[in-house]
């Protein structure tokens, strides 16, 4: 049965999730992390291989709201100038065994909460957003989204979008552009932080690679041509809240 599970139903197992995850710019990494500690992995296999999995999804990501004309060089660059050096240092750092998924996971039930509290007034915050977020508040929550990325493994984006939705610094399309370009940097530069220090990774690892890249194009194209800004909130509140409670309580 482990070797079913493994062989045959992670690849759809992921593919739903980056579907989902990429439907609101997100690259999956706290849906692989759930999936891949289910399924009996350690934090040493898991963290780089959602990390590796995050780059597929979130470089999709970047391509689709760039061409959708729904990302922009100023609306993301602030919070990818330390965003990314600090993730390379969460990178080099670890959380103790005991520590990492109950502290992972009350980060992104906190991050639900936010999310829930504007879902319902989604449109109405969206038409009195900034267009550009401001500068120097960008790059103190780049820095600490970045670190905790790198540490955890998650690309960052997934506590970066509730909280510039929160804050109202852009809108919920905009907010989702920004989150793939974030996932994207945060991980490919944690990842590479670790490399040379990482076990083997996982033989599967290909067909997930596959699977989440299917996936992302799949979610991308609805979070842009089909799903409404209200919509968009929800699901990413789902998301974190039900990755969180995973984490935590599971």
């Amino acid at each position: 049965m482990a070797l079913t599970f493994e062989h045959a139903l992670l690849p759809l197992v992921f593919a739903i999730v980056a579907a989902l995850y990429a439907s609101v710019g997100q690259a999956g990494g706290t849906g692989y992390i759930a999936i891949m500690g289910l399924a009996g992995y350690g934090p040493e296999v898991i963290k780089p291989t959602a990390l590796a999995l995050n780059v597929i999804v979130a470089a999709i990501g970047c391509v689709r709201f760039a061409r959708a004309r729904l990302l922009t060089w100023r609306s993301f660059y602030p919070f990818a100038i330390l965003g990314a050096p600090f993730s390379v240092l969460g990178g080099i750092s670890d959380l103790p065994h005991r520590l990492y998924q109950p502290v992972v996971g009350a980060l992104l039930i906190a991050a639900s909460a936010l999310m829930l509290r504007s879902a319902a007034r989604a449109a109405e915050i969206d038409q009195t957003a900034s267009a550009t977020p401001p500068f120097g508040p960008s790059l103190l929550v780049g820095a600490i989204v970045g670190y905790v990325s790198g540490m955890t493994g998650v690309g960052g984006g997934i506590f970066l979008s509730p909280l510039v939705l929160a804050f109202g610094w852009i809108g919920t399309r905009q907010a989702a552009g920004v989150s793939a370009v974030f996932n994207l940097l945060n991980s490919a530069a944690a990842l590479a932080a670790i490399w040379t220090v990482i076990p083997a990774m996982p033989e599967q690892l290909p067909w997930w690679m596959i699977a989440v890249g299917i996936g992302g194009l799949l979610g991308s194209s609805l979070g842009i041509q089909f799903l409404q800004p209200k919509t968009l909130r929800y699901i990413l509140a789902g998301l974190l809240l039900a990755a969180g409670v995973r984490m935590v309580f599971v």
